[in-house]
């Protein structure tokens, strides 16, 4: 066989190495433009997890490589005047040129060829080979070459960054958050061997421009961090090597492979340098082809396992540094926050860190964190323990006059099990059981203000007596047998409605039985679904009419707090979106205009509900297709409606149009929600695939919600909030004497349970090397 390998950096090398190890006899070549000792940047990262998998499969050069590595296992975060280590991380650093010395090493000791200076851009020369593979980097000539091929997605960020050196030693990866006459800077330093450290300098576009770096040279632009970084570098000079200002290109490769050419690394995938996986995903990309490889039949085969087999895992990172990059990218959001929760967002900023997580490894620190959420609730006048506070989930919160006594809501979800509108038995028990489970909100599901308001015929309504009076009776069992509030929706479904019920066919219209519907404009949902009838002024009156009448009635039932449902596509929904609204008259075009209508019906339903008594609006954060609503979008929807006195916004996303593409993944709405609690400046309930007490307490720390609500979890476990206070040892969530010998038991089951479960993960969980290492250097003690 013979293998053709573009590019020198590590993940051209180590797939030479681990493809030479499986065929002695093949003929692999790596082709190389630099020279063999040239390198461009400083130091690289693995963590412990990345050097096991290096272990296994090329002992040699693992090896080589851990003895020349720095390890260490704290994250140190320097934010006004303040420092905040954390434990127990498990990373380690080397130099770029060290790293690529020891895999050429290897790879000749295994005799592969080695030619530097060796400029290659057409594969045409390598026409007998059985192989090619594309490691030539981020610039990748050969993806650019047949880019209509591999069909690569460049995202180019907005912060501006520098990769710097310096001889400051260094015992943690380190972050620090400068404040400056021009913006906010923001370093990012780690020790990769004895005198050297790589420092990444960062900030957005506003501040670079207000900063007048753009012109400056290297050693310029060097003087200029050493000023703003100078307090901590000490006498320790910056170190430069082609560290210019630059924009990172986040890259996405539609297709790997090309006949028998593959792409590796860089070329194919690129994450952001908050996350430290670049060299990581490149040499676990020659892993991966090299297993491939060694079990297809064919070359062919191998590359397309790789493929499918290595892409779910390069695209979870890239999502992870995705989160992270972001959450830089707009770091003045959390500027005011306190220093500690500050910190603890910069830890669980890209969802791999938790708050249980962090428990484990530095109890201390989320003490700390437990402490200041603590004080936030004090300082909002409840009389909380500062000293010992129960966990964030536990917390109370105040809306106007309501008071929940602990941040779990049970999300809004649809049963479509009323008959005629009326919620029967079953509404009676889903709601009460919640209820009495211990959650401090309950929310109804979207309850519809007419009968041509519903989305399916299963719907629930409140516009008649019958109605109100179950209505009635469910808020009196909820208030009588738990300390839960209870929220009503309301909504309209527009051009969603007369469909059959979800497990029937979801938003798939009625065949007989239906009801005509109204939206914004005359476009119906799917090409088959029913044309809605665009409203007229008369027909916008009797709607919002009847959003007040149902309002009038929410309050005569005893609800606690009104949501106005302004989402997923239904009618209010329509009028924001302008995938969904193509008026010319005065509800349509603009922005402000597209909002109208939602407003006037807010500040109708404000002016009815009782004043004390606080109102929320659903919205749609995204629609998650090109030319709708976004998440800045969603700021200025909040702050309207804000201004026209809503207390809470729950955020959610998308079901806008049929052919929208969300993003999934683990609280994948939660990023939306921070975006506008901390721009807009208004309180917000978060949701989506959200499924565990511990994000729900990760959620809240971070500041990236007010209430959390958990949907299919309450399906489930209608006590899944009870089960949360046993765990975390919240004794005081309330529960009605009946089921108190139950409550009684499970708090002191919990004791010992979550004791075993920390003692186990403790137990399971292997050594750091840094550990080790320390370990093995202690001094041992005097006989």
């Amino acid at each position: 066989m013979k293998v053709a390998i573009i590019g020198g950096g590590p993940a051209g090398l180590y797939a030479a190495i681990l493809l030479k190890k499986q065929r002695p006899q093949a003929e692999i070549t790596v082709y190389e433009r630099n020279r063999a000792d040239d390198t461009f940047g400083f130091g690289v990262v693995f963590s412990d997890a990345t050097l096991d998998n290096f272990e296994k499969y090329d002992p040699p050069s693992y090896r080589r490589i851990t003895q020349e590595f720095a390890y260490w296992d704290d994250i140190a975060v320097h934010f006004r005047g303040t420092v905040h280590r954390v434990g127990g991380n498990g990373f380690c650093g080397c130099s770029r040129r060290m790293l690529l010395l020891i895999l050429q090493e290897r790879a000749r000791e295994l005799g592969v060829t080695l030619l530097f200076e060796t400029d290659v851009d057409d594969e045409e020369c390598f026409a007998d080979a059985d192989l090619i593979v594309l490691a030539d980097g981020i610039n990748s000539r050969f993806r650019d070459k047949y880019i209509e091929h591999f069909r690569p997605e460049v995202d180019l960020r907005s912060n501006k960054f520098a990769w710097m050196g310096s001889t400051r030693p260094l015992d943690a990866f380190t972050f620090i958050f400068q404040e400056t006459e021009w913006g906010p800077f923001i370093a990012h330093a780690y020790q990769y061997e004895v005198g050297r450290s790589t420092w990444i300098f960062e900030t957005d576009a506003e501040t670079f421009a207000r900063a007048s770096l753009e012109g400056l040279s290297e050693a310029q632009s060097a003087d200029r961090m050493a000023e703003i970084f100078g307090w901590f570098l000490g006498e320790h000079k910056l170190l430069t090597n082609r560290s210019m200002w630059r924009n990172f290109p986040m890259i996405r490769s539609e297709r790997w492979v090309k006949d028998n050419m593959v792409l590796l690394g860089d070329a194919k995938a690129t994450a952001h340098f908050s996350i430290g996986s670049g060299t990581k995903l490149a040499m676990e990309d020659a892993i991966a082809l090299a297993e491939a490889m060694a079990h297809a039949p064919t070359v062919d085969a191998a590359l397309q396992t790789y493929e499918r087999g290595r892409r779910e895992e390069v695209e979870k990172t890239q999502h992870a540094a995705d989160v992270s990059l972001v959450w830089f990218e707009h770091v003045d959001r959390f500027w005011d926050f306190d220093p500690v929760q500050f910190a603890f967002g910069v830890m669980t900023r890209a969802k791999a860190i938790t708050y249980d997580n962090l428990t484990l490894r530095a109890p201390d620190f989320v003490g700390e964190v437990d402490k200041a959420f603590a004080k936030t609730v004090r300082a909002r006048g409840f009389d909380v323990d500062i000293e010992k506070p129960v966990a964030p989930m536990f917390q109370p919160f105040k809306l106007r006059e309501m008071a929940v006594a602990n941040r779990a809501v049970v999300s809004p979800m649809c049963m479509y099990s009323a008959k005629e509108g009326v919620p029967g038995d079953f509404h009676l028990v889903h709601y009460g059981s919640r209820a009495i489970g211990g959650a401090g909100l309950i929310f109804t599901e979207m309850t519809c203000v007419g009968r041509d308001a519903r989305i399916t015929p299963g719907c629930t309504g409140l516009w008649n007596d019958a109605q109100q009076a179950a209505w009635t009776r469910i808020v009196d069992f909820v208030h009588a047998n738990s300390a839960a509030k209870i929220c009503l929706q309301l909504g309209h479904a527009g051009r969603k409605g007369a469909t059959k019920l979800m497990w029937e066919g979801m938003d798939r219209p009625l065949e007989q039985g239906g009801w005509d519907t109204l939206s914004a404009s005359p476009i119906p949902y799917f090409p088959d679904s029913q044309v809605p009838r665009e409203m007229d002024r008369a027909a916008m009156d009797r709607v919002k009419a009847e959003f007040v009448a149902s309002a009038l009635r929410g309050d005569a039932c005893g609800f606690d707090l009104l949501e106005l449902h302004c989402a997923h596509g239904y009618l209010l929904a329509s009028f924001i979106s302008p995938l969904t609204n193509t008026r010319t008259d005065e509800y349509g075009g603009t922005f402000e205009n597209r909002l109208r209508y939602p407003l006037e019906i807010f500040e109708a339903m404000r002016a009815a509900w009782p004043a004390h008594k606080p109102m929320s609006v659903r919205i749609s954060a995204t629609d998650w297709a090109e030319g709708g609503v976004t998440g800045d979008d969603a700021v200025a929807i909040a702050r309207a409606f804000g201004e026209a006195g809503v207390d809470l916004v729950d955020v959610s996303t998308g079901q806008t149009v049929r052919d929208a593409q969300p993003i999934y993944g683990r609280m994948f709405q939660t990023p939306f929600s921070e975006q506008v609690r901390n721009e807009a400046r208004v309180a917000t309930m978060c949701v989506g695939n959200i499924t565990t007490a511990d994000q729900v307490n990760t959620i809240l720390a971070a500041g990236r919600a007010d209430l959390v609500a958990l949907g299919r979890p309450h399906l489930v476990d209608p006590s899944f909030t009870m089960r949360a206070a046993a765990w975390y040892g919240a004794s005081d969530i309330a529960c009605p004497p009946q089921y108190l010998p139950g409550k009684e038991q499970i708090f002191r089951n919990s004791v010992r349970d979550r004791q075993d479960f920390d003692d186990l993960k403790i137990k399971g969980k292997p050594k750091t090397r840094a550990e080790l290492k320390a370990e093995a250097t202690k001094p041992l003690a005097a006989e």
